[in-house]
């Protein structure tokens, strides 16, 4: 009974010094490793940043040039027909479109959804415009229907795409 008191005494002390030591070892561990996570954190910050910045850069653009305004003046020749300038006016969104579309991934879903449904919008007031003008019709007849489409909405939706595209720079900025 006397071996087992003694091996106790040694064991339980030697025991509480081995825990203390593995605490001690776990949190340096702990403190090291997320250590290491903030510089991985801080170095990947200093590439994705810039990259971000200009995807957003390139989206705002991207809004900018699918703008009406900027749209039909960039595209307008006055010997299209209504039918080819409506298409010319799709066929430059969609390629412009299809030229940003990587932009996505850094970009949050809500303000990549904001930007498709105004270039969705500016599709429909196009195609809106192209049903009411007649066939036979110039392109100028057509860009003045897209216009007045335009001036029945109360907001552009460009400016509302802008703004939620803007408001997510100033948050991660």
């Amino acid at each position: 009974m006397e071996i087992l008191l003694d091996l106790i005494k040694i064991f339980l002390p030697a025991s509480m010094v081995l825990y203390g030591v593995f605490l001690v070892v776990k949190a340096f561990l702990n403190k090291e490793y997320e250590k290491k996570i903030i510089e991985y954190k801080m170095d990947n910050t200093k590439i994705v940043l810039p990259i971000r910045l200009q995807a957003y850069e390139r989206v705002c653009l991207f809004l900018e040039r699918i703008s009406l305004n900027n749209l039909i003046i960039r595209i307008n020749n006055p010997a299209f027909s209504a039918g080819q300038m409506q298409q010319a006016l799709l066929s430059e969104i969609r390629n412009e479109f299809n030229h940003n579309l990587s932009q996505q991934v850094y970009m949050s879903d809500e303000a990549w959804l904001a930007v498709r449904k105004s270039m969705e919008d500016i599709v429909g007031i196009i195609n809106k415009a192209a049903e009411q003008t007649p066939s036979d019709a110039r392109g100028i007849e057509l860009a003045k229907k897209i216009f007045d489409g335009l001036l029945q909405l109360n907001q552009d939706p460009i400016s509302n795409a802008l703004t939620v595209v803007k408001n997510e720079i100033r948050v991660v900025f």
